[in-house]
C-alpha cells in the first residue's frame, strides 16, 4: 500500500505541474513562449504517462488489500493503466503538443476573426481523436470513448433520448416566453470599469465560501478554474467594461468549481482519488457533470436568485452609483433572469443555455464520426443557430471560434454541461430535504450551511465514487431530469408571469 500511495503522489504531482503550466500559459504567459511550453507540457504529459505505465505502479496496485478507500483507489490505477496501455506514447505525445500550440493558434484566429487561421490545427486535432476513440474502444459510436474521458457510463444512446427530453420541454417554454413582454437590460452594457467588477466579483466569491488563502482570482481569455491540490485552487473570469454581468457570473460560476475542489478530505491530497489519471489532469471531482453540477448551482439557484440580489445589490449599486442610478433591485434580478436567445454560450440564459450545448454535441459528434469535415464547420454551425436560436451569426469569433473546448481536445466535454444542470437540481433538491431551513437561511446570506452539506455529501469524496453511484447515495436516483424542469418551468412562469396567463385563459 505504501509503495502504491508513493508512485500515486508522484504522478499526482506531475500532473499538478501540468495545471500550472496551463493556467500560467492561459492567465500571465507571453504569446511568444507557445512554442516552448508546447514541448513542456509534451515532457511532463509523457513523463506521466511513464510512471502510470511502469509495470512496478501495475503491481503495487494489484498488491493493495485495503479498506473500501484503498482499494477503489487502486482499481481506479488499474482501470486507466488499462485504458492507456491501449493509447499509442506517439499519439499522447502528439496530442499534448497539438493541444499547447492549438489553443494559441484559436486565440490569434478568434482575435483575428479568421476561422481558416485555426482550421489546420483543428483538422489535425480531429484526427488525434478519432485515433484516440478508436484506440479507446467503443462498442456503439466512436463518440461514446471521448464522452466516457469525462463522464464515465454515457454513451451517444442514453445522451440523445435525455436531449429529446429537454428540447420538448425547452422550445415550447422559449417561444411562450418569446410572445412575453420583454424586461429592459440595457443598462448591463454600460460602462463598468474592471477593477471594480473584479473586485465585487471576488467580494461575492469570498461570500460563497471561496477560500483566497488557497486560491486567487485572475483574468482570462475564457473563465476557468484549475487546482494544484485542495491548498491551491485558482479561478479566472472575463472582464468586459461594457457587459457586468459576465464577470459577475463568471466569477461565481467557477465559484462552484473551486467549492468542489477545495472541499476535498486533506488524506486524499496527492491521491489517485483526486486525479483523472486517463486524461491526465488533476482534477478531484467525480465526473465533468458533477464537476459542473457545482459551478451552474452556485451561479444560478443562488447567484441569479431574487433572495440574493435582494441582500447583495447595494454593494453593487455601491460600487457603480451613476451606473445604477435609475435601477432598482427588481429591475435588476428580471434583467439577469432574461431570456433571450443569444450567440454565445457562456452569456446565454439558463434555458437556451443547452440549446447551445447540444449544438455543439452534435457537431462534434458528427466531426468525430467522419460526417462533417473541418472546412464545412463554420456554415454547419452558422445553420444550427439559426433553426435553434433563430439568430445570424455575424462572424466566426461569435461563432464557430467562440469556445476554446476543441483547440483543448476535449472532445465529448460539452455534454458534460448538460448534465450538470440536470445533477444540479438534484442535489438541490436533495440540500433542501435535508436542511428544512435552507432557503429561510439563504434570505439572510447563510450560504455556509448549503456548502458544509455539499462538501459533507459531494466535495469531500473526490473521486470516490463514480457520477452515477454519488447520485445514488446523494439522491437516491440516477440521472433525472424532472427536478431541472421542474424548477426553469416554476422560474420562468413566474419571471414572466406565464402561470397568470395560464390561468386567466382557463
Amino acid at each position: 500500500m505504501n509503495e502504491f500511495q508513493r508512485r500515486s503522489a508522484e504522478i499526482n504531482d506531475l500532473l499538478c505541474v501540468l495545471n500550472v503550466l496551463n493556467w500560467d500559459a492561459r492567465t500571465q504567459m507571453p504569446a511568444g513562449g507557445s512554442g516552448a511550453r508546447a514541448q513542456q507540457i509534451a515532457t511532463i504529459s509523457a513523463l506521466a504517462q511513464e510512471k502510470l505505465l511502469d509495470p512496478a505502479y501495475g503491481v503495487s496496485a494489484q498488491a493493495v488489500s485495503g479498506d473500501d478507500l484503498d482499494n477503489r483507489a487502486a482499481q481506479q490505477a488499474l482501470d486507466a493503466i488499462a485504458a492507456l496501455k491501449r493509447i499509442p506514447a506517439e499519439l499522447t505525445r502528439e496530442l499534448a503538443l497539438l493541444k499547447s500550440e492549438a489553443q494559441e493558434l484559436w486565440a490569434r484566429a478568434k482575435g483575428a476573426n479568421d476561422f481558416q487561421m485555426f482550421a489546420p490545427a483543428l483538422t489535425r486535432m480531429v484526427e488525434l481523436n478519432q485515433q484516440l476513440a478508436e484506440a479507446l474502444g467503443y462498442e456503439g459510436h466512436p463518440y461514446d470513448a471521448l464522452l466516457n474521458m469525462y463522464e464515465p457510463g454515457l454513451t451517444v444512446e442514453t445522451l440523445l433520448p435525455l436531449f429529446e427530453q429537454l428540447r420538448v420541454h425547452h422550445v415550447p417554454l422559449l417561444q411562450a416566453i418569446q410572445q412575453q413582454q420583454q424586461p429592459r437590460s440595457d443598462f448591463l452594457n454600460r460602462s463598468y470599469p474592471a477593477a471594480e467588477q473584479k473586485r465585487l466579483s471576488l467580494a461575492l466569491a469570498k461570500g460563497f465560501g471561496y477560500d483566497t488563502g488557497r486560491g486567487r482570482l485572475d483574468e482570462s481569455a475564457h473563465p476557468f478554474e484549475i487546482s494544484f491540490t485542495r491548498q491551491d485552487v485558482r479561478i479566472t473570469t472575463r472582464i468586459q467594461e461594457n457587459f457586468l454581468s459576465g464577470a459577475l457570473f463568471g466569477t461565481l460560476h467557477e465559484t462552484g468549481h473551486a467549492l468542489y475542489e477545495q472541499g476535498v478530505r486533506s488524506e486524499l491530497s496527492r491521491t489517485v482519488l483526486t486525479s483523472d489519471l486517463l486524461g491526465l489532469y488533476a482534477v478531484a471531482g467525480a465526473s465533468y457533470g458533477t464537476h459542473e453540477s457545482q459551478s451552474r448551482l452556485w451561479e444560478n439557484r443562488i447567484g441569479r436568485s431574487r433572495a440574493f440580489w435582494d441582500l447583495h445589490y447595494p454593494q453593487l449599486q455601491s460600487a457603480f452609483p451613476e451606473q445604477l442610478a435609475d435601477v432598482d433591485t427588481a429591475a435588476f434580478h428580471r434583467a439577469v433572469n432574461t431570456v433571450r436567445p443569444s450567440l454565445i454560450r457562456v452569456e446565454a440564459d439558463e434555458l437556451t443555455y443547452d440549446l447551445h450545448i447540444m449544438l455543439r454535441v452534435e457537431l462534434e459528434r458528427a466531426l468525430i464520426g467522419g460526417e462533417l469535415a473541418v472546412r464545412d464547420l463554420p456554415a454547419a454551425w452558422n445553420a444550427r443557430i439559426k433553426s435553434d436560436l433563430g439568430l445570424d451569426v455575424p462572424d466566426d469569433a461569435r461563432g464557430v471560434l467562440q469556445d476554446i473546448h476543441w483547440s483543448a481536445g476535449m472532445f465529448g466535454s460539452f455534454p458534460t454541461y448538460t448534465i450538470g444542470n440536470v445533477m444540479a437540481s438534484q442535489f438541490y433538491a436533495a440540500a433542501l430535504e435535508g436542511l428544512p431551513e435552507l432557503e429561510n437561511g439563504l434570505l439572510r446570506g447563510e450560504y455556509t450551511p448549503l456548502r458544509e452539506w455539499l462538501t459533507d455529501h459531494i466535495y469531500q469524496h473526490g473521486r470516490t465514487y463514480t457520477p452515477h453511484e454519488l447520485l445514488e447515495r446523494v439522491t437516491g436516483r440516477g440521472l433525472d431530469p424532472q427536478p431541472y424542469l421542474e424548477y426553469l418551468s416554476g422560474k420562468y412562469g413566474e419571471l414572466y408571469g406565464l402561470d397568470r396567463q395560464k390561468e386567466q385563459t382557463t
